[in-house]
């Protein structure tokens, strides 16, 4: 099962390609995820809605566009092709995460016209008449995420994605293009970690390693959003100490001479449609110079990493991760590892 996401700046022409393009491959399906964002207000509070500028921003939306395309082809199989924007390239992890985490591959297409192009494109935009405010939501708000489409192109987006120049092409002949690149393999699978989501509770081990500042190494992983510790899912028959170890070198290069300490041991409170389960944070020692230097750059499972304070990793960390963080820094002071449920010691 495969997805062809087609990429661009608001009017780069995506859904008139993509509509051509389900009759150049083979066993193909239209999912246009703007359907997901019609649907929000039907769905959540005007409340919620109000609190973002973007639904992309809600996670429930980014969620069902995952699931949705899941079910889709689960359905249709084939091909699914979707035309949208993707500019934060933490969502485009979490997506392209969690429908490899269904062993669903995505061919990423970026279409690329040139800026003044795209301006010509965006003033053309026929604006229904019905529409409240039409111009100021359909126009105004292309013409503003240009900018954020440049910053993109600069970071991230050029790299990842097949750049199709179709400034002066038909979406008739853009999406031959498409289709060619996609049948020849041009179009390569997104280089994306394939962590299958757990069906029950599950074990996972963290490691904490430390500079010369004693400052903690965080990381931010591709496949899930927000910062993180080296670490992950212990296997079955896995010690947790060792699948610390092993998980680090995997995701950081460094390879660890002795079995980590215990600092803690917290039990995470399932959160549908997260199921929870014990998370264990090791003292991984501290790491000199060198070390430090032989990181390895972020590849397919980081996007990046860095050492942070105590107090500059609240800023990135969410609430009960950070607590489990705080504590395990006490522990690491006291010499005794602590117990944890949801965040907060007992006994």
């Amino acid at each position: 099962m495969t997805v062809v996401w087609i990429n661009g700046a608001f009017g780069a022409g995506k859904t008139t390609t993509a509509r051509e393009l389900i009759d150049l491959i083979p066993n193909s399906t239209l999912f246009d995820p703007e359907v997901i964002g019609g649907a929000l207000p039907h769905l959540l509070p005007p409340k919620r809605l109000a609190e973002v500028g973007d639904f992309q921003d809600l996670p429930i939306w980014r969620r069902l566009v995952i699931d949705t395309a899941a079910a889709l082809l689960a359905e249709l199989g084939g091909t699914l092709v979707v035309p949208m924007t993707l500019l934060r390239q933490e969502y485009r992890d979490e997506i392209f995460g969690g429908l490899a985490a269904r062993r669903i591959s995505v061919r990423h297409v970026l279409l690329a016209p040139g800026e003044t192009i795209l301006r010509e494109r965006i003033a053309a935009r026929e604006v229904p008449p019905d529409l409240p405010d039409g111009e100021i939501r359909i126009r105004q708000w292309s013409y503003d995420h240009i900018e954020t489409y440049r910053a993109a192109l600069a970071s991230w987006l050029t790299a990842d994605a097949h750049p199709v120049d179709n400034g002066v092409l038909t979406p008739q002949e853009t999406a031959a293009r498409i289709a060619e690149a996609v049948g020849s393999g041009a179009v390569a699978a997104c280089d994306i970690v394939q962590t299958p989501e757990p069906t029950a509770e599950t074990v996972a081990a963290g490691v904490l390693l430390f500079d010369e500042q004693d400052r903690v190494l965080l990381v931010d992983p591709t496949y899930k959003p927000g910062w993180e510790f080296p670490g992950g899912v212990v296997e079955p028959g896995e010690a947790p100490a060792r699948a610390g170890v092993r998980e680090v070198e995997e995701e950081t290069g460094i390879r660890l001479d002795d079995l980590p300490r215990l600092l803690v041991v917290d039990w995470e409170r399932p959160t549908p449609p997260a199921y929870g389960g014990l998370r264990l944070l090791f003292d991984g020692g501290r790491l000199d110079a060198a070390a430090v230097a032989g990181l390895l750059l972020p590849g397919p499972e980081l996007r990046a990493w860095r050492f942070v304070t105590e107090e500059e990793a609240a800023d990135l960390l969410p609430p009960v991760r950070y607590e489990r963080l705080r504590w395990a820094l006490r522990a690491r002071e006291r010499g005794a590892a602590l117990y944890l449920e949801a965040g907060v010691p007992t006994g």
